[in-house]
């Protein structure tokens, strides 16, 4: 389960990204909270915009943020993509504590966080290949979401302790400073023990190739249609949790940031099964998100607020599932001249369907109910995953060398 720790570099990586995705799910609570209560009178649009507005730039810049991590050397461009976003979440805390802060500071400074991320998450995703061997590959793509779940527990429970205490603010300044950790351990990674991969010559055309490359393989295009959908309606707990708490249930910052710390609890547990599956499997990529669907539609009716947050286990459960499956099936089965180029336009697919599902959520939020809103967002993932266990039965039945191709991936 924990083999790729043996890698003494991964180790140090682990660490350092532990204690920086703390202070990320820190900010993404407290980013909410302070746009929810303190800058509006509970504006679900405002909130959907706010949190779509740091994914718009995934969605314009993924192809090219693919081509540069491809290019140019993974560790160096983390290092300045990590001191950058370090750098807005500092901004903001900053106009927080001095009560300037209005919501279009927010807006701008979620924009910019979302285009370092955009540079940023392509870079990491295929750096873990270059630290790891391969035979490790899997194992570390599964810890990784352990670890970014483990963070999970622990970020919104502190940013709502941290947030009834003393305010969002520092909650932004403790998320600018946890950056640090993460540029430490790629400063003192041992280089000679890394295996870049050889960067890609400058050349016509190699956005266009990434595309061509995904179009020419249709297991990819059907992860890529399943992880658009649901990353564009059913992926919106950042947002949606907030409206529940408040809304639903009429419970404070407090009990918010515990939500996001009980669903981690399915999440975590979720990524510790992944790690002991030595390959990637497409009945768990469908699976997850079959069962993400129907516990996320009945989260929707849960009659009190400790119902709603246990049944968020299984929710997280489901989506840290279908999730894994997909990094991992696109990670494996990529050569490394188009790793990152691939990976960008799945994140492009999967978080870039953010700026158009979050504020339409937050619409139908406002014209239904939270409750109504969720429910089409978790039955539009299941309708998906449904389909999309048909296409897989055809592509079974009737492609042979897609099944072949299929059985390789699935290393049987």
């Amino acid at each position: 389960m924990f083999s790729a720790l043996e890698v003494p570099n991964y180790r140090l990586w682990v660490i350092g990204a532990l204690v920086s995705n703390i202070g990320t799910w820190m900010q993404r609570v407290a980013q909410d909270w302070l746009v929810l209560t303190e800058l509006t009178d509970h504006d679900a649009v405002a909130t959907g915009i706010t949190t779509g507005l740091q994914f718009v730039p995934v969605l314009l810049l993924g192809p090219y943020a693919g081509l540069i991590a491809d290019r140019f050397n993974k560790r160096k461009l983390l290092i300045f993509t990590q001191s950058f976003m370090g750098l807005c979440a500092v901004i903001l805390g900053l106009l927080v504590v001095t009560g300037t802060a209005q919501l279009w500071h927010v807006y701008v400074l979620a924009t910019m966080l979302g285009i370092g991320a955009a540079f940023d998450a392509p870079a990491r995703q295929a750096f873990v290949s270059e630290v790891v061997p391969g035979t490790h590959l899997a194992n570390a793509v599964a810890l990784n979401s352990a670890n970014f779940n483990l963070a999970r527990l622990a970020g919104p429970g502190v940013a709502g302790a941290v947030i009834a205490l003393v305010g969002t603010g520092p909650a932004f300044l403790i998320n600018g400073g946890s950056f640090l950790a993460v540029i430490s351990s790629l400063v003192f990674m041992r280089k000679e023990a890394l295996n870049p991969s050889k960067p890609v010559a400058r050349a016509r055309g190699q956005v266009r190739e990434g595309f061509a490359y995904v179009k020419n393989r249709k297991d990819l295009m059907l992860i890529f249609f399943l992880a658009g959908v649901i990353g564009t309606f059913g992926l919106n707990f950042q947002m949606t949790n907030a409206l529940m708490a408040t809304e639903v249930y009429g419970v404070g910052a407090g009990e918010y940031g515990i939500l996001g710390s009980i669903m981690a609890v399915g999440t975590f547990g979720g990524a510790l099964l992944a790690a002991r599956r030595s390959a990637p499997r497409w009945r768990y990529l469908i699976g997850g998100g079959v069962f993400f669907g129907v516990a996320g539609v009945s989260s929707a009716w849960m009659p009190n607020y400790i119902a709603f947050a246990l049944i968020l286990i299984p929710v997280g459960l489901g989506s840290l599932t279908f999730l894994n499956s997909c990094n991992t099936m696109v990670q494996t089965s990529v050569p490394p001249q188009y790793r990152a180029r691939v990976l960008s336009l799945y994140l492009m697919v999967v978080m870039g369907g953010t700026p158009i599902g979050s504020p339409l959520i937050g619409w139908f939020a406002e014209l239904f109910g939270i409750q109504v809103a969720v429910s089409i967002g978790a039955g539009l993932s299941l309708a998906a995953s449904l389909v999309a266990l048909l296409v897989w039965q055809k592509f079974k039945t009737n492609a042979v060398p897609l099944r072949s191709q299929f059985r390789e991936m699935l290393g049987r």
